[in-house]
């Protein structure tokens, strides 16, 4: 069993065949739909998943993305830009059998980026909440569809980009006025609203956080089948939560290698960090493979195109020898 490796989910540029193509080229066994931010609003990974949302729309606002009352130019184009991004990874998947991961930003960092009328997030009223969670259910359903019915063989792997949830859960969010922050949110709603959203897919769910302290035991709870992560951040203090997580079979998205130009180890040294974990938890080296995928750190809209290409073909020999050489 050899170790997975694949993207998080943003590459530089703005062309979408040249991603699709460097996307199914460096992953051959776990391609992605790729996202390019620098194509301007609707293209970012906020706009990109409201754009998905059904029966509720979202516009610029020069403070970021606002509620609006009927569909506009904004999520229009975010719609578009997502079909032109199917349509070239259609064309460079066409046959292929196994996994493809897709992306969207989930409820809780959607809640805190997105504005109401007034100007405050939608993190704030809890009924909004839940009207944005079960419009993000609806409308990722849809999606899953389209993307199964493009790409036949397939296993699709949902990924929720969670970045503020950890703030969400200790009250961290700042406020419009950034001079207050947002009540913590009940762990529970939080994990109910997830668990909710996760039941869409009958396939492998995984979340995403670039953010220090993630609730590995929470997103378990709640139903993720794996946790997407930057290894850079983690302490001592998550190591109980992630032997409890691999033991519980939760695969580990293991961010090892930067994700903005740096240079980079040989493929061994970038997982080096990874196998002392498993010495320390007391794991079988055996589990390593099958529990850990090597992905970048986080997504690389902001590395050069040189190193984004360089970067993934640098994830797929760390997985390699994270199977040959477990010890």
């Amino acid at each position: 069993m050899s170790a997975g490796a694949t993207g998080v989910g943003s590459l530089p540029g703005g062309d979408a065949r040249e991603a699709a193509k460097t996307v199914t080229g460096s992953f051959e066994e776990f391609p992605y739909l790729a996202e390019l931010p620098a194509r301007g609003p609707g293209a970012d990974m906020i706009g990109r998943s409201l754009g998905l949302l059904v029966d509720m729309y979202a516009h610029v606002e020069p403070s970021g993305w606002r509620i609006s009352d009927r569909p506009g130019r904004d999520s229009k184009r975010a719609r578009s830009w997502l079909g032109e991004d199917l349509d070239a990874l259609e064309e460079f998947t066409q046959g292929y059998t196994g996994k493809l991961k897709v992306q969207a930003v989930g409820p809780w960092t959607l809640a805190g980026a997105l504005e109401l009328h007034g100007g405050e997030a939608m993190l704030q009223d809890p009924g909004a909440c839940r009207d944005l969670a079960g419009s993000l259910a609806e409308g990722l359903r849809e999606h899953l569809a389209d993307v199964r019915k493009r790409i036949p063989g397939a296993q699709v792997v949902l990924q929720l980009d969670e970045p503020s949830l950890t703030a969400v859960l200790l009250g961290r969010v700042r406020s419009a006025s950034g001079y207050r922050t947002y009540r913590a949110v009940d762990r529970q709603v939080v994990e109910g609203a997830l668990r909710d959203l996760f039941a869409v897919h009958d396939g492998e769910v995984v979340v995403h956080s670039c953010a220090p302290e993630v609730p590995f035991g929470l997103l378990r709870r709640a139903g993720a089948t794996g946790v997407s992560f930057d290894f850079s951040l983690l302490t001592e203090r998550e190591d109980d939560a992630i032997g409890e997580a691999v033991e519980g079979g939760t695969k580990l998205f293991a961010g090892v290698v930067p994700g903005t130009d740096a240079p980079l180890s040989d493929p061994g040294g970038s997982v080096m960090g990874v196998r002392k974990l498993w010495r320390r938890l007391g794991l079988a080296p055996g589990t390593l493979a099958e529990s850990v995928v090597v992905t970048p750190s986080c997504g690389l809209a902001g590395a050069s195109p040189a190193y984004a290409r360089a970067v993934q073909a640098h994830c797929v020999r760390a997985a390699r020898s994270l199977a040959d050489n477990p010890e």
